[in-house]
């Protein structure tokens, strides 16, 4: 995959929250917040930063590292940081009957038949993934809308792919307010999804690989 074709190119550095960290209540609580990304993310980014030293992906973005390092530590932070940026990144305060308008919207219809057929399939792949990982609603290299399921740090852009939307189903993302009830958790999520954000990186890899959506 040509570096020219990444929509989200980020350096080793703690992302900046776009809200304030009560900003996602009720849904995310303050707590998870200052928890899952005050502390998770934050050490993910350290650890990162400290493995790349004195190797070859020292310099290089975390994008590049999720596409190019082999498996072991060093993709494993790279992919938890990209991962959770893009997650931390997505968010805004609840919104009922929250969902995507223009060209977005258009596109998951047409690929899913409906958003609520969409959000059926999303939510029933992040309800039965198994252990640890995240669900994504991403684009192909031709810039059709899938839905992936990774393992632990896996990310869409690995595999050529453009992650547009992701859930975090690792239980420190949900446990501190849902427990157990990861399906609860993900219910709530919809609540919360900033479509504008989600719209922008899909019309970005739109443009960038010369695709065009249905």
């Amino acid at each position: 995959m040509l570096l020219t074709k990444i929509v989200f190119m980020m350096t080793i550095a703690m992302p900046q929250l776009p809200y304030s960290p009560n900003a996602l209540e009720p849904v995310i609580s303050e707590q998870t917040i200052n928890y899952h990304y005050g502390k998770h993310l934050q050490a993910y980014v350290n650890t990162l930063g400290t493995l790349v030293q004195g190797t070859e992906f020292e310099g290089k973005s975390v994008d590049e590292i999720v596409m190019t390092a082999p498996d072991g530590p060093i993709f494993n932070n790279a992919g938890q940081t990209l991962n959770h940026a893009l997650y931390f990144g997505q968010f805004k305060s609840p919104v009922k009957d929250n969902v995507p308008t223009g060209k977005l919207a258009d596109e998951i219809n047409a690929t899913f038949g409906s958003f609520d057929e969409f959000k059926k399939q999303f939510s029933q792949a992040g309800a039965t993934l198994f252990g640890s990982g995240w669900v994504w609603l991403a684009q192909d290299k031709d810039g059709k809308l899938i839905i992936t399921k990774e393992a632990n740090a896996g990310n869409p852009l690995r595999h050529g792919q453009n992650p547009l939307m992701g859930i975090d189903v690792w239980e420190h993302a949900y446990y501190l307010k849902f427990q157990n009830r990861r399906p609860d958790y993900i219910k709530e999520f919809w609540n919360v999804v900033n479509w504008d954000f989600v719209a922008e990186r899909f019309a970005k890899k739109l443009a960038s690989c010369g695709c065009a959506a249905k």
